[in-house]
This record gives C-alpha cells, structure tokens and sequence, in this order.
C-alpha cells in the first residue's frame, strides 16, 4: 500500500502550477484528503495564519511547494519581499509541524541555491560550495537555510522532512505574465504574440550563452509524489532531467514551434543569470527510483498548445 494512502495531506501551493499537477498525482496515489490552503483564507507568512491552518486541517503530511518567486526581472525587482516571503512561509510551517508532531514535511527548494560557479553538473554535496547567482540569491539563499533548518529539527526534534530541489519547470498552466514569468512561458508569449501579430522581431534577454535544464511538469508532480512514499533522508535530492540547453537554442526552438518567421534580437545589456544550470539526478533515481519521462520537444508543445487555447 501507498505510503500516502488515506493519509491528510496539505499542499501549500495547491492551487498553483506545480500544485494542480501534484493533487492529481496524490489522488492517483490514494491519499486520503488532500486540504489546499488558499491566501485569501492563510497567509502563510503570518504565523497566526499557519496555526490556524495545522487546526483545520490535522494533516499528516505537509508538502511545501508555495513560494513567492519569478524570472531574473522579478528577483531583481523583489529581492526583500522575496526573501522574507519564502523565508517566513517556511519558518512557520516547519515549527508549527515540530508543535503538531507532524509525520512528515516535504519541502520543495529551488536551484536557485546552487552556487553561481557550481561545478556541472550539480551535485547535492556542492550546495554549499560558494554564493548563489546575485539576481536570485535573496530567494535562494531563504529556501536553502530552511534545508538547514529541516535538518536541525530532525536531529533535536525529530521531525522526517526531505528536502527536493527540482530544476526550472514548464508545462501548462504555467505563469505566463511578462512580469513575472520564467523563461519558458514569456518566449512562448512573446513568439506567438509576435507571430500572431506579424511582427518583424522578438527581443530576448541576455548573449542565449546561458544554459538551462527544463522538467516537466508532470514529470515533476510525480518525483515529488514518489519521494512523499518512498524517501525519508536528511540530505536534499535533486529532481531534473541531466539534459541543459542553451538559451539561444531553446529560443530558436520555440521560435520554430511557434511558427515565428522573424527575427532575433539580443538585447545584451540585460543579464543572463546563472551561467550553467545541470543536475545530477542520480540519487532520485537510486533514492525513490524516479527518471523524467518527458521528451522536451513534446513538452513544449503541450505548452505551447495550452497556451494557444487560452485565447490570450
């Protein structure tokens, strides 16, 4: 029987991007009931909400996937709000698990607190070898020190929570505002617009020399699912794909799904953030026996595809 069969379970972030792919995934997996706790209900960064919230709910297991976050512009804009955000929603939900005796707290990190030189690929044991990318830092560096944090509470308290740090994700349903979106969805939005729209040109940020891994989302809904039954270690496991592809490819790609017959602008004055971005994914495939399944040219058109039939 399933690990997380019939058990409570709240995801924070349920009603997110990530979030909405992981229910199905648990419901699939037989948990028993699955409580999403929305903003206009908990603001997680307030303790008083967070407490409520362990009331209402009584889980058994908490997985952490809501966060405050955005592409290099909105880091940029946001490094205060995004660190105390991040920072906040998780101190309040790993000490009120300690007070409830939780069974266990899934926290989902980012790559984003990796080192900007890491060696590639990156492995788990380099976490902590240097400073994150500055554009991100802020969010990263908050999501790390609750890994710290998880660990402290295990060894005094303990408390069973994983730590996962997925690789940048796309699928549908993704954040596709310009303001705030991640790479993906505003190439996608910016090459239909401007095909739709017959443009002569796209900008794109950055020299393209920066190189990405993408996991689908599906793909990572099920990690995330897997490692809930399977894994109950103290050390952070990667979740990705080991596949990383330049900027400058990925944008002539997308430009070719799309169908955009125009040009490429590289607007150089803007960043390209971290240099390099490749995990190491072979403890989630020893750990809970998790492999991405989805081809990344088949993942984009599933995106793409949605998008498109959102009528924009």
């Amino acid at each position: 029987m399933s690990a997380v069969a019939d058990k409570k379970i709240v995801v924070t972030g349920g009603a997110g991007f990530l979030g909405s792919f992981l229910i199905k995934e648990l419901n699939a997996a037989g948990a028993g009931e699955i409580f999403v706790p929305h903003i206009e209900d908990y603001d997680l960064t307030q303790v008083d909400a967070v407490k409520q919230m362990y009331l209402d709910a009584k889980p058994d297991t908490v997985i952490h996937l809501a966060a405050q976050v955005g592409g290099i512009g909105a880091n940029r804009e946001n490094p205060g709000r995004y660190f105390y955000a991040n920072m906040a929603m998780g101190l309040h939900l790993i000490e009120e698990a300690r007070v409830n005796k939780l069974g266990k707290f899934v926290q989902i990190g980012t790559v984003c607190a990796y080192p900007k030189f890491a060696p590639v690929p990156f492995r788990e044991e380099d976490l902590w070898n240097g400073y994150p990318e500055e554009t991100n830092a802020p969010y990263g560096v908050a999501k790390k020190a609750l890994l710290v944090m998880l660990q402290a509470y295990r060894q005094q308290y303990n408390l069973n929570g994983i730590y996962l740090l997925p690789v940048n994700l796309y699928g549908p349903r993704d954040n596709f505002d310009l303001e705030s979106s991640h790479v993906i969805p505003a190439l996608i939005r910016k090459f239909v617009t401007a095909r739709d729209e017959g443009a002569p040109e796209v900008v794109a940020w950055g020299t393209g020399s920066a190189s990405r891994e993408f996991l689908y989302v599906e793909d990572a809904a099920r990690a995330i699912t897997m490692a809930t039954e399977r894994y109950n270690g103290d050390q952070p496991v990667n979740i990705g794909t080991s596949n990383e592809i330049t900027i400058r490819d990925l944008v002539e790609l997308i430009a070719r799904l799309t169908g955009f017959e125009g040009e490429v602008v590289w607007d150089s004055t803007k960043p390209d953030g971290q240099p390099r971005r490749k995990l190491d994914t072979s403890k989630a495939k020893k750990l809970f026996d998790f492999e991405a399944q989805t081809d990344f040219e088949t993942g984009l058109r599933n995106t793409i595809e949605w998008w498109e039939a959102q009528g924009r």
